[in-house]
């Protein structure tokens, strides 16, 4: 793989979910402690606690200038203002497992409950609507909107990609490959949706009309968790067990770099406010792909 500089910046062991927040920081996930953690690149992280039982998981900017994210082990949805004021929000269907979140174009939040098998839909003031897939089983996982006013979602468990429109009419896509177990999915900078499927080691890319076309990993064992669309208009990948940042484009060139730290499980993958490639690193780091 290449040997491009990757810098890795210390933060609490359990980093998670990453996204880049209204302020121009980097905001992240801390699962193992329950924590929200907040980095301006340069410098030292700052914590916000939000329950050590809440299992904080996947961080975006909301719609309302707030961070968003979910509390897989809580069940709720959470508010964190940039300032650290904290609300909470109980979701109607007990232990559902909230995992994936996603500002949608209707100006509300749209999250998957992985153990439940629904898509929920939360306003910025907490209404929330809960939509049943078929199967329940299917155990949603990642969701992003699409270019066609609808949301986008894996179904890890159903091997298949779901849309979702805003009146809760659900299309689902399954994949050519069997058991892929499908996780991270982001809108492409071409129009199209991309995902990773962390069982089959792939990157797949679904257009509007649902056509899905897969791309073999140079690693098939890697165990891609996360994507998103990169800076640079590739689209980029964390792979966890090949200890890895990935690039591809969107005409399927790979290109791998490895991490400094073995084992460091990358998982979230976001472009920061410096426009560099940020990934959390479930050891203990953000990793800042040096160009």
């Amino acid at each position: 793989m290449s040997g491009a500089l990757v810098q890795e910046h210390a933060v609490a062991p359990g980093a998670y979910g990453v996204t880049t927040g209204p302020d121009g920081a980097l905001w992240f996930t801390v699962v193992d402690s329950g924590r929200i953690g907040r980095l301006v690149p340069g410098g030292e992280p700052r914590y916000f606690d939000v329950g050590p039982d809440s299992g904080p998981t996947i961080i975006t900017s909301g719609p309302d200038g707030a961070l968003w994210f979910t509390q897989y082990r809580a069940h709720r949805i959470a508010r964190l203002t940039v300032d650290g004021s904290l609300t909470e929000f109980d979701l109607p269907t007990p232990s559902c497992g909230p995992y994936g979140l996603a500002a949608g174009p209707d100006g509300a939040l749209w999250f998957t409950e992985t153990t439940a098998g629904q898509i929920g839909r939360i306003t910025t003031d907490g209404n929330v609507t809960e939509f049943p897939l078929d199967p329940r089983d299917a155990f949603p996982s990642a969701i992003t909107a699409g270019s066609d006013g609808g949301m986008w979602f894996t179904l890890n468990q159903a091997n298949a990609v779901g849309r979702i429109d805003s009146d809760g009419d659900v299309t689902t896509f399954p994949l050519p490959t069997t058991g892929a177990a499908p996780v991270g999915i982001t809108l492409g900078p071409d129009g199209a949706l991309w995902y990773v499927a962390i069982a089959s080691g792939q990157v797949g890319r679904v257009s509007a009309d649902g056509t899905i076309t897969e791309l073999d990993l140079p690693d098939r064992a890697g165990r891609p968790h996360a994507i998103t669309a990169g800076p640079d208009g590739a689209l980029w990948i964390t792979e966890w067990a090949g200890n890895r940042l990935s690039s591809v484009t969107t005409d399927g060139v790979v290109t791998g770099y490895d991490l400094p730290t073995p084992a460091s499980e990358p998982h979230g993958i976001t472009t920061g406010p410096d426009g560099a490639v940020w990934a959390a690193l479930e050891t203990g780091a953000l990793a800042r792909l040096v160009s």
